[in-house]
């Protein structure tokens, strides 16, 4: 794509501009999407209000304005949540309220039950990261578009997967009931979903698809991670909830965990193609280095906030829990060396002055870092944490 292309500026489609008053910017269409949503948050309350406590009611409520800022932000946001809403709809209407549907009806058993979407999911995410490694290789527009296309497709369905997999926990049984963010598979498709949403917000934000060739390869490392804990442990097996999980604080704590986790896992890739193009690699075919500095540095300063907050929150859970706030377990120690890792990148980069391959060399390895905390410490590890093993 054309370097005259490349902007900081918000393309068609994309942010918002940031005019003085951004709310006198709002047009119909922005008020209608805030209205679907305050109905659409009324219709789950009023359907699946008898399964929810009162934690589970206010984490709805207080999505209603995440998601109002981020469609009016991102308007590219939009069809993909009404895409979602529909498939998962869809999908929860096909059961009637029994399991056992989901062999009996066509549909569930070939495309819109949680395995079946999250199956779609991988192969859809195999298929973009190829057609954006073409559109890379022979500057083709089309094939680029084509990875961008599959790309939106696979978070739709995974997305989908894990909405219709938390109603398929409730109808084994109320007591099993819970959100899909509780063991390896869950979380594996949960890290793949936030980093190709990220990816997908500073390609429109960029205005370059180059970057996606790197990007969805690491996405299609965890989602080849997932596929073989799916078939040799035979991971996408609903289980019930383990008394350590059995807390309002996991459905706020690992979601924001996780996406501290993708934009630390894009700012890598990222500066994977900084350090080829600033040695010649591919450099005519990707963004100028200061545009992948940039992507690399709001990434990581992304990351480094949720993930912050994510281990706030995990201490407050670990004091209700444990009765202590830090116990000094291998992942709170490992989750502070990662935090500690990337406030030191952001404090080399925005105190010192640091630019260049440095930064890059240091996400990179950053990467090697988060990897070891996520999975690492599960292998090699024990702890109070121990129950997220393989």
């Amino acid at each position: 794509m054309e370097l005259a292309r490349i902007s900081h500026q918000p393309q068609p489609g994309g942010a918002v501009p940031r005019s003085g008053d951004w709310l006198r910017s709002l047009g119909l269409g922005d008020w209608l999407y805030a209205a679907a949503l305050v109905l659409g948050a009324f219709f789950a309350l009023q359907q699946y209000g008898a399964s929810m406590d009162v934690y589970d009611k206010g984490i709805l409520l207080l999505h209603v304005p995440i998601l109002m800022a981020v469609g009016w932000h991102w308007k590219a946001f939009r069809p993909f949540l009404a895409a979602v809403a529909a498939v998962s709809l869809a999908s929860i209407s096909l059961y009637q309220g029994e399991l056992a549907r989901a062999e009996q009806s066509f549909l569930l058993k070939y495309l819109i039950s949680s395995q079946t979407a999250i199956m779609w999911m991988s192969a859809l995410i195999f298929m973009a990261t190829a057609a954006y490694w073409l559109g890379l290789a022979l500057r083709s527009d089309f094939a680029e578009k084509t990875g961008n296309v599959l790309t939106w497709a696979a978070v739709t369905m995974g997305t989908s997967g894990l909405f219709v997999r938390w109603y398929e926990s409730y109808l084994i049984g109320p007591d099993i009931g819970h959100i899909p963010i509780s063991n390896l598979y869950e979380v594996f498709v949960l890290f793949s979903l936030l980093t190709a949403l990220l990816y997908l917000y500073y390609e429109l934000r960029y205005g370059t698809r180059r970057l996606g060739a790197f990007v969805l390869t690491v996405i299609s490392a965890a989602v080849g991670f997932l596929l073989w804990y799916t078939f040799t442990r035979e991971a996408h097996q609903i289980q019930p909830l383990i008394p350590a999980l059995q807390s309002y604080w996991m459905k706020v704590h690992v979601p924001t965990n996780f996406i501290g986790y993708g934009a630390f896992a894009l700012s890598a890739m990222v500066g994977s193609a900084y350090l080829l193009a600033e040695r010649g690699v591919l450099a005519s075919r990707l963004p100028p280095l200061r545009v992948l500095e940039d992507v690399m540095y709001k990434a990581i300063a992304i990351g480094f906030a949720f993930f912050t907050i994510a281990t706030i929150l995990g201490a407050l859970w670990a004091a209700e829990a444990w009765g202590t706030y830090w116990q000094w377990d291998p992942k709170e120690t490992w989750a502070l060396i990662v935090w500690l890792n990337y406030a030191a990148w952001l404090h080399m980069r925005l105190t010192k002055g640091l630019r260049g391959s440095m930064l890059a060399w240091w996400a990179v390895v950053g990467l090697v870092v988060v990897t070891f905390a996520f999975l690492g410490v599960n292998m090699f590890l024990s702890g109070l944490h121990s129950y997220g093993s393989l």
